[in-house]
């Protein structure tokens, strides 16, 4: 390993033969700084985006728990209307010369409420789900972009002496400021 990195340090130092040598201009292998930046960037956020993902599917599963809970309560209302159901059709057989109309709406009345109670239940269910996967997207987006950028401003601050410093955060600036439209 110490062959390996001995011989990039004597390639830098070579003198320049021709057309062949090393550029050490930071500005003219602004490429290179970059791609180096972006590696950074990636490599760190990828660690972060993984734990912030596993943070929100932990939250949506967790919702999507509470929610079939919630399913199974009202299956269970469900269950508890049908047998009251049964009950109303038993008491129908023997009031039914008397209020046979009546014992029909009620159980209309317990079948559309409950079909009701599980449709809400369903729709608070789906609209949980797209709020979380909405907010996690926006909160991991945000994250990795603020981790990007507090990468970027360490490696030029450890990299750049003041002029080229200001110069290079100048540059940025402009090109985050066109990005930012872009995703606007």
């Amino acid at each position: 390993m110490k062959n390996l990195t001995d011989s990039f340090v004597y390639l830098g130092h070579w003198p320049s033969a021709g057309s062949f040598g090393f550029n050490t201009d930071i500005l003219a292998t602004n490429p290179i700084n970059l791609s180096v930046v972006f590696g950074v960037l990636i490599f760190f956020g990828k660690g972060v985006l993984n734990d912030l993902l596993d943070n929100r599917k932990q939250r949506i599963l967790n919702t999507i728990r509470n929610s079939e809970e919630l399913r199974q309560g009202a299956i269970q209302q469900l269950e508890n209307a049908r047998a009251r159901l049964r009950k109303v059709e038993k008491e129908a057989d023997q009031f039914r010369v008397n209020g046979y109309s009546e014992i029909e709406q009620e159980k209309l009345n317990l079948i559309n409420s409950t079909y009701r109670t599980l449709k809400q239940l369903e729709n608070y269910k789906n609209e949980t789900i797209l709020f979380e996967q909405q907010r996690t997207i926006n909160q991991v987006r945000e994250r990795v972009f603020q981790q990007a950028l507090q990468g970027a401003i360490g490696t030029l601050n450890s990299c750049l002496s003041n002029e080229l410093h200001l110069r290079t955060i100048n540059a940025n600036i402009g090109m985050f400021g066109t990005m930012k439209e872009i995703t606007d």
